[in-house]
This record gives C-alpha cells, sequence and structure tokens, in this order.
C-alpha cells in the first residue's frame, strides 16, 4: 500500500485510473472509503486520488487531532501534491474535506486547477452543530448503521476516531472559529459550490441564502443546488453531481 510522510507519520494514499489527477478529500469521521460508491463515476475520466488523513482509515493513528484540524488536513493535502508531484490538480472535498480543498486553494493556488466545495456550513460552524454535537454521536452510536459505517471506514478502534473528532470540532469553535486562515475573496483558482437544500446540517439556516452569500465572496464562483437529497449531496445525489463536476472541470 502506498504511503507518504507527514510530520513524521504515514498517510494512507491510492491512485486509480489515469487522466487529469482529481483528488477526493472525505468528511470528518469518515475514511476515503466514503467514496468506494462512485468511484466507478470518476475513474475513465480523471486519475482518482483517495487520501485517508491523519488519524483515519489506513494512515497513522494521532493520541488527539491539531486544533486547527481541517488547515493541517490541507498541509497534507500540499504535502500529498508534492510528494506525488502533479504539476496541477482538481480537487472535490465533501463536508468537512470541502473546508480541506477550500484552504488547499488559499494556500497553494498554483497546485491546484479547480475546486468542487460540496456540502460544508461556511466560514465558521453553525452553533447548532457544536452544541449537539456530543448528544449527537452517542446517539448515533447506539445505531447500527451509524457504527457500520465508522468500522467499515476505521476498522476496529472507530469509536477513539470519532471521539477525538467530536473533541476536536468543539475545541476549535472555541478556540478559532473560522475555518480558513484567509479570506475566500483571495481565491485565485476557479470555486464550484454544491449542497442538497434538503441537508440535514444546514437545517437551522437557509442553505441557498448561505451558499449564495459565500458565492459573492468568491472571485468567478460558481453554485450548484441540488432540491433533494441529504448529507453530502456528492454521494446522495451521486450521478447528477459527477456529470455537474466533470463539466466544470473539463471547461475551458
Amino acid at each position: 500500500m502506498p504511503f507518504f510522510k507527514y510530520a513524521n507519520k504515514k498517510i494512507y494514499y491510492e491512485e486509480i485510473g489515469s487522466g487529469f489527477p482529481l483528488l477526493l478529500l472525505h468528511g470528518n469521521t469518515a475514511s476515503s472509503k466514503m467514496f468506494t460508491g462512485v468511484v466507478d463515476l470518476y475513474k475513465k475520466d480523471f486519475k482518482l486520488i483517495l487520501v485517508d488523513f491523519l488519524g483515519h482509515g489506513k494512515s497513522d493513528r494521532l493520541k488527539e487531532f491539531p486544533i486547527d484540524f481541517w488547515y493541517d488536513e490541507a498541509m497534507q493535502v500540499i504535502e500529498l501534491i508534492n510528494y506525488t508531484n502533479y504539476e496541477k490538480v482538481n480537487i472535490i472535498g465533501t463536508s468537512g474535506g470541502a473546508l480541506v480543498a477550500l484552504n488547499v486553494a488559499l494556500e497553494r493556488n498554483d497546485l491546484i486547477n479547480k475546486v468542487v466545495a460540496d456540502s460544508f456550513e461556511g466560514e465558521k460552524a453553525l452553533d447548532f452543530l457544536t452544541e449537539t454535537i456530543s448528544t449527537d454521536r452517542q446517539q448515533t452510536k447506539t445505531q447500527e448503521k451509524g457504527c457500520m459505517f465508522w468500522e467499515y471506514c476505521h476498522g476496529d478502534d472507530w469509536e477513539s476516531i470519532v471521539d477525538n473528532d467530536t473533541t476536536i470540532v468543539i475545541k476549535h469553535d472555541k478556540f478559532i472559529k473560522n475555518f480558513f486562515h484567509k479570506d475566500l475573496s483571495q481565491l485565485k483558482v476557479p470555486v464550484m459550490l454544491s449542497v442538497s437544500l434538503e441537508d440535514e446540517f444546514m437545517k437551522t439556516i437557509n442553505a441557498e441564502e448561505t451558499y449564495r452569500a459565500l458565492l459573492e465572496k468568491i472571485p468567478n464562483g460558481k453554485l450548484h443546488l441540488f432540491p433533494k437529497g441529504k448529507h453530502p449531496a456528492m454521494l446522495t445525489n451521486a450521478k447528477e453531481f459527477s456529470d455537474i463536476a466533470k463539466r466544470f472541470f473539463m471547461d475551458s
């Protein structure tokens, strides 16, 4: 299995298919295995690069996650791009992976062709998410479907990874708050935002208003709103999402 080093720890990645490189970035508490069901939608058109962020999936474990969580994961992605010697890559980041993708684009636009940022809550965490996350996660641990997903992504130690994530979401909101080190107006690569209007994680706000406000900040940004589907849109609207993303990447 291929690995690269970051902070003296091993991070797992996988390459599938051929063509222009496309990174798929997983969300919180997940791993690259979350993309198993959609890989076939992309691999004929791109060289897919899947990665398990440090502390997740097949990558080395961490006793605790870094407090600047999504920025640190962006640094991992930048290290991977440099390690594999790709001159330019496309990125699809979904849920927490969208925060990572945008951080990568803000910090190293020279490495990026285009970005799709899917199903994220904005520039900082929604209050209801941080206020209820501990209770919600404990409840999910009692549900077979949620536990099976986490075990599928990580293996037998899935619970410690989920607990680490819960802790860091709360700490990040308390001590850092903003997901990005730079304002989204500083993005210099084409970006498309996407979200389902039925996304359960956006239930306390108007998703369309939130995303249109984000779009006003992003130079030459695009937006696609899915009327149906849950979280994340990339998976719950898989075929339509892949068609839209591929057109975005291939348009000159």
